[in-house]
């Protein structure tokens, strides 16, 4: 009866380790909001058994090619129109889980102080993958700077500009580079997260920005196999937590927007 009792003992205290050890969950995403955010409810996955590991990438490719391949679980940094192209363009099949929030994409200058200032000719950058090229060109459309042959085509390039009065030049760049060439051109067109990172404020510095309805949503990515697992639905709960809500509005001061 001892060694009976003694086992139940054992195989009770290994059940209690097991579960405060907890599942491990490896999830990609940029350096601000995303990997701010997840740092942020880390302690609170940890009491509900998710072991949150959190891989930091600066381009936005690698976090879903790993994530498809399985070297990762999911990953925070993409809205839907992107997704959607990269799995068209790759042959993926990755999922949106839930949406956290948005990022108003913005255009920035050094060179100038308005719109109004953009001469004849100026040289514009902008991103050079697809979704984020076409966000860049609706709102310079928005902004009365060009039109599209198709007003509402999300994937639009430089090549699917109907009218274009000011002549501008566009210089399509990888994201990541678009901050390191604010001197060098008139318009600059920035995703808010590499906007932070530079040091520019988008409410206060952009030229030109999306307003608060914004369909871009930055959504929690994974694969269909997992996207229901309860890790990932725990990640996804901390995700649109009333906590997570109060930390973008107060840091992030308008740069990002929560979407739940």
């Amino acid at each position: 009866m001892k060694k009976v009792l003694l086992f139940t003992a054992l195989a009770a205290a290994l059940t209690a380790s097991l579960a405060q050890a907890g599942e491990k969950l490896v999830v990609a995403a940029t350096p601000v909001p995303h990997a701010e955010i997840l740092e942020l409810i880390k302690p609170a996955l940890a009491k509900e058994g998710v072991d949150l590991e959190i891989k930091v990438f600066t381009d936005y490719v690698q976090p879903n090619v790993q994530v498809a391949e399985k070297r990762l679980d999911a990953n925070y940094f993409q809205t839907l129109p992107y997704l959607q192209n990269f799995n068209k363009g790759k042959g993926t099949n990755l999922v949106t889980v839930i949406g956290v929030h948005v990022e108003p994409f913005g255009g920035y200058s050094k060179k100038i102080k308005s719109l109004a200032e953009l001469k004849d000719g100026a040289t514009v950058a902008i991103p050079n993958e697809g979704s984020n090229s076409g966000r860049a060109l609706l709102l310079l459309q928005k902004a009365g700077l060009i039109t599209l042959k198709d007003p509402t085509n999300a994937l639009s390039t430089p090549k699917d500009i109907a009218s274009n009065p000011k002549n501008l030049k566009f210089k399509e760049l990888e994201s990541a580079l678009l901050p390191r060439v604010l001197d060098q051109v008139d318009l600059d067109m920035i995703n808010t997260n590499y906007a932070l990172e530079a040091g520019l404020n988008p409410a206060k510095d952009a030229l030109v920005i999306e307003d608060a309805k914004s369909p871009y949503v930055n959504f929690l990515v994974a694969r269909p196999d997992n996207k229901d697992s309860a890790a990932i639905q725990k990640l996804a709960k901390a995700l649109t937590s009333p906590e997570v809500k109060a930390f973008i509005e107060k840091k992030y001061n308008g740069a990002v927007v929560p979407a739940f």
